[in-house]
């Protein structure tokens, strides 16, 4: 019996820190939003094939708790689905900056966030298809 168990990461090399490149993303990129969430992307990245950076307002959701717990479910639904988009991005030679801003004013469900991040993967697929031909 030769299983083999798949392993999703989200590392540092995969998160967008730096203030230039976010910077570019919000000045020159596009967006589209999937309810909870509005994405924000550019097609640029020196760094590495995919970075993502994640944000929940604190106009919202004044409790740095609550903040951070949105955050933490947010990064563990797009850890488990982002492999889809990183082997789209690799195959194709493609880079991609993305950034995810939590606009609800709601404590976001599991299943309701992990149903929404799949839509926002495939849209950026597609965004990212367009943009590249």
């Amino acid at each position: 019996m030769n299983t083999t168990i798949t392993r999703y990461y989200f590392r540092k090399e995969n998160k967008l820190k730096s203030r230039k490149i976010i910077h570019q993303v919000f000045a020159e990129g596009k967006s589209f939003t999937v309810f909870p969430l509005k994405v924000m992307w550019l097609p640029s990245n020196n760094q590495h094939c995919l970075q993502t950076g994640i944000s929940v307002s604190s106009k919202h959701f004044k409790r740095a708790v609550d903040r951070n717990r949105i955050k933490r479910l947010i990064r563990e639904v797009y850890r488990l689905q982002k492999f889809e988009l990183e082997n789209h991005l690799h195959k194709e030679n493609q880079q991609l900056s993305v950034f995810l801003i939590y606009i609800s004013r709601e404590m976001p469900e599991y299943k309701t966030l992990y149903a929404v991040c799949s839509k926002v993967i495939t849209k950026l697929i597609k965004a990212a298809n367009e943009k590249y031909q």
